[in-house]
C-alpha cells in the first residue's frame, strides 16, 4: 500500500491513529500543474518557454497572451492571495530571520538542511542528482539567496524576489523529478515518487520551526507572536510552492505534531545521509569559484561548522550522519551566553531592534554577495544527472 521507505507502521499507529495513513499518501502524490508546466515548456523551444515563463512571474500570466493552459492553470493557483494571508504579519515574520543575521545562516546550514539530510530516502533526489555533492558551494548559497528573497519585506507578493524564485524552484523540482523518472534508476516501490508531497511539506517545515528551534537553542528570544509570524510567512511559501494544503501546518505546535508523526515513520540515516553531510560541512566556509578558478576557495575552518552542527542537532543524530567531534563544540554554550546577553539589551531598550535588524539585513546580503562570487542565483532548469545517478 505503501513505499518500504514508510516504516514502524504499526508503532506509528498506536501513537498517531489513522494520521499515518492520511500522511502515506502523500508520498505518492507530487505537483501535477508544474509537471504540466515543464511539459509545455518542453514542448516549445526551451528558451521561449523559459522567457514566458519568468514574464509570467514577474508581471502576471495575463501579460503573456499566447500562454499554454498549463501556465493559466498554475498561475490562477498562485495568484490567487488566500484570505488568511495578511502582508504585514509576513514581514514581521521575516524580521525574525533578518535579525539573526549570522545566527540564522548558521542555523540554516548546520540545523536545517543537515537534518533534511537525515531522511533515507528523502534525500534520495538530491543524492541521485549530485547538486549538493558536485556542486555545494553554490547549491548552498543558492539555498541561502532563495531563503533571504524570502524573508525581506514583501519578498512574497506577487511580481517580487521571493515570490519569482520560489516559483522557479518549483519548475526545477519538476525536471528533476522528470529526470529521476527517465532515468531508470528511481525506486518508486522503496521511496515513494520523487519529490512528492509528503518531503515537500518535511523540507518547508526545516526552514519554518526547525530555523526557529534552532535559534532559540542559541539564545534568541523569540516571541510566540513573531514565532507565529514567521510561520505564516512560510505557510504561504509552500503555497506558492504547490504543496497540498491539508499537509501544510499552520502554527508551531502542528508543525511539531507533524515532525513527529514523519520521524517515527521513517528508517535511520543512510550513506546518502552521511555523504550529503559530510560535502554540506565542507561547502559552509566555501564560496563557488570565480571565473578562471578551477576549485572553490576556502574561507574559514570546516571544524567550527562540525563543531556547532553538533551542538544544534544532537550527538545522537550527529553520530548517526559521522559528523566529527571538535573542539569547536565547546565553543557553542560561550556563544549562546553571548546572545542571550544581547537578547536581554534588544528586548529592554527601547528601539534596539533597528540596529540589530540592519546589521543582519547587511549579513544575509553579503553572504549572498560573496557566496556567488559576483554571479547571479538564476535557479535554472538542470540539463542532467549528477554522477550519483
Amino acid at each position: 500500500m505503501f513505499p518500504t521507505r514508510f516504516v514502524h507502521l504499526p508503532a506509528a499507529r498506536a501513537r498517531f491513529g489513522d494520521r499515518v495513513d492520511r500522511l502515506g499518501e502523500h508520498l505518492t502524490r507530487v505537483d501535477a500543474p508544474a509537471d504540466a508546466v515543464l511539459a509545455s515548456i518542453e514542448a516549445m523551444s526551451a528558451a521561449k518557454g523559459w522567457r514566458m515563463f519568468d514574464q509570467a512571474t514577474r508581471h502576471g500570466v495575463a501579460s503573456v497572451p499566447d500562454a499554454p493552459e498549463s501556465f493559466r492553470a498554475l498561475f490562477q493557483h498562485v495568484e490567487h492571495v488566500p484570505a488568511w494571508v495578511d502582508w504585514e504579519t509576513f514581514d514581521r515574520g521575516g524580521r525574525v530571520l533578518l535579525r539573526a543575521g549570522i545566527l540564522g545562516g548558521a542555523v540554516l546550514a548546520l540545523r536545517s538542511l543537515v537534518l533534511g539530510y537525515t531522511s533515507p530516502a528523502g534525500n534520495k533526489p538530491l543524492a541521485r542528482s549530485g547538486a549538493l555533492t558536485e556542486r555545494a558551494p553554490r547549491r548552498l548559497h543558492e539555498t541561502a539567496r532563495f531563503v533571504q528573497a524570502t524573508v525581506r519585506g514583501g519578498g512574497l507578493r506577487p511580481g517580487a524576489d521571493g515570490y519569482c524564485i520560489t516559483l522557479k524552484v518549483r519548475l526545477m523540482h519538476a525536471k528533476v523529478r522528470r529526470m529521476l523518472l527517465e532515468s531508470g534508476t528511481w525506486d518508486a516501490s522503496a521511496w515513494g515518487a520523487p519529490l512528492n508531497q509528503h518531503d515537500h511539506a518535511g523540507t518547508s517545515m526545516l526552514f519554518s520551526v526547525t530555523l526557529l528551534d534552532g535559534l532559540r537553542q542559541l539564545g534568541m528570544r523569540i516571541s510566540p507572536e513573531d514565532g507565529e509570524a514567521y510561520m505564516q510567512l512560510w505557510r504561504h511559501s509552500g503555497h506558492l510552492m504547490g504543496i497540498d494544503a491539508d499537509i501544510q501546518p499552520t502554527t508551531e505546535a502542528e508543525a511539531r505534531r507533524l515532525q513527529e508523526l514523519i520521524s517515527a515513520t521513517q528508517d535511520e540515516p543512510d550513506d546518502d545521509s552521511r555523504l550529503l553531510t559530510r560535502a554540506l560541512l565542507a561547502a559552509t566556509f566555501q564560496r563557488p569559484p570565480r571565473r578562471g578558478e578551477t576549485r572553490p576557495s576556502s574561507t574559514g575552518d570546516s571544524g567550527f561548522s562540525a563543531g556547532m552542527c553538533r551542538r544544534l542537532i544532537g550527538d545522537d543524530v550527529a553520530d548517526k550522519l559521522g559528523v566529527p567531534r571538535t573542539t569547536w563544540r565547546f565553543a557553542v554554550p560561550l556563544i549562546r551566553r553571548l546572545v542571550s546577553a544581547a537578547e536581554r539589551v534588544r528586548t529592554s531598550v527601547p528601539m534596539a531592534d533597528g540596529p540589530s535588524l540592519r546589521a543582519g539585513t547587511r549579513y544575509w546580503d553579503r553572504t549572498v554577495e560573496v557566496g556567488l562570487a559576483g554571479g547571479v542565483a538564476d535557479f535554472g532548469l538542470p540539463t542532467r544527472l549528477g554522477t550519483a545517478a
